[in-house]
């Protein structure tokens, strides 16, 4: 892509252990956050478009025409254009001026695609998926960033609230010694700032993973929804990662290829450790996620196994009272039954003048009412 380059250069931006955030510029320095709100009111996907020059910013742009002329009239310039969810005429214009690849530029308007490196002649074009925590909503915002990079310019089309560009144009612009590097460098910077953005990810991530684990284990009936939900997140999560060392690797074998310095190499294979790290962290989760269901499956069958061992004695307990009711109502019905028949005065009633009637209606009810006491106590229903 282009010739190699001095290590003294880059040999001044090595970056520290824990990787910090560079600083912010100041107020009365230009940025693009200050640009992108107006240019979003009227409605310009442009978010920023500049021109660079031995790294450092020597012209900013409203329009697309204008970055085009000025990139011609300048001799070994750079430009770098963010593109927010760009029209199709938008990008068809920065298409024809760079010449694009047409599967490539409709890979870029449709979006939704996995992450993956393509070369195209000179050209490189490279998908990402970024992501994002929301401590409100505590779930995981995923958004696109599809990159185009050439000999002489770097166009970002990003679908999406992540990442934060704009933080990655000031960190490059506070360290001209890399941004003159050339487009390589900016991807570079594109690609460790998408994989650092994983890191409050994975963090929140984690969060909620304990949450569900106390969750579980507490009995919140609301838990197996919110397991399902954290689990489609980091499948959408390990399709954003998962690929990330394939496509490093493929950069690193490109860059062989065309006399890159070895300096920046290191730099793309400390942030393919970090993209491991993450990968690792988010099959983790995974697995984590699917254990917790399967103990939060177990807990939910005993405590029906309970219910239902509760339901059961409950029901047994109520068939013993109504056998009990069942047997003295039977006791009760037999002295009832014999005393309304004796009770009938017909003048042809048997037995109705004699005289040992009475006593004998008596007995049988006794007999009767005696002889199913001992039915029912035999079978257990007194």
């Amino acid at each position: 892509m282009s010739e190699r380059r001095p290590l003294r250069a880059l040999r001044a931006f090595k970056k520290p252990a824990k990787r910090p955030a560079p600083p912010r510029p100041t107020a009365a320095r230009p940025g693009p956050a200050a640009a992108a709100e107006p240019r979003a009111a009227r409605g310009s996907s442009v978010i920023t478009a500049a021109i660079y020059r031995d790294g450092v910013r020597t012209s900013t742009h409203d329009s697309l025409t204008e970055t085009f002329g000025t990139l011609r009239e300048a001799d070994g310039g750079m430009a770098w254009i963010g593109l927010h969810r760009p029209t199709e005429a938008e990008l068809q214009s920065v298409a024809e001026e760079f010449d694009l690849h047409p599967l490539a530029v409709e890979d870029a308007l449709e979006a939704h695609q996995r992450p993956k490196l393509e070369r195209y002649g000179d050209t490189l074009f490279v998908v990402l998926r970024a992501a994002r925590y929301l401590d409100d909503a505590e779930e995981v915002d995923f958004g696109e960033l599809h990159v185009f990079v050439g000999p002489d310019f770097v166009i970002t089309v990003r679908h999406g609230a992540a990442p934060n560009l704009a933080a990655v144009r000031r960190r490059m612009e506070d360290a001209p010694d890399l941004l003159k590097q050339g487009p390589e460098a900016v991807l570079y910077a594109i690609l460790d700032a998408v994989v650092d953005g994983y890191a409050p990810v994975v963090a929140g991530v984690e969060n909620d993973v304990d949450e569900i684990e106390t969750e579980v284990f507490r009995g919140d009936p609301k838990v197996s929804r919110r397991i399902y939900e954290l689990s489609r997140e980091m499948v959408e999560f390990q399709r954003a990662t998962r690929p990330l060392n394939r496509i490093l690797e493929g950069l690193s074998a490109g860059f062989e290829k065309y006399g890159i310095d070895e300096e920046l190499r290191r730099y793309l294979r400390d942030v393919a450790d970090h993209a491991t790290h993450v990968s690792e962290r988010v099959d983790g989760f995974r697995l984590a996620l699917q254990d917790i269901l399967a103990v939060n499956a177990t807990l939910v069958t005993q405590q029906q196994n309970e219910e239902m061992k509760a339901l059961a004695q409950s029901s047994h307990a109520q068939n013993e009272e109504i056998k009990k009711i069942s047997s003295w109502a039977a006791i009760l019905f037999a002295p009832t039954l014999v005393g309304t028949i004796y009770g009938m005065n017909f003048e042809n009633m048997p037995e109705l003048k004699w005289a040992a009637g009475y006593p004998f209606a008596l007995a049988l009810m006794g007999v009767v009412c005696v002889s199913l006491y001992v039915v029912f106590k035999r079978r257990d229903w007194l």
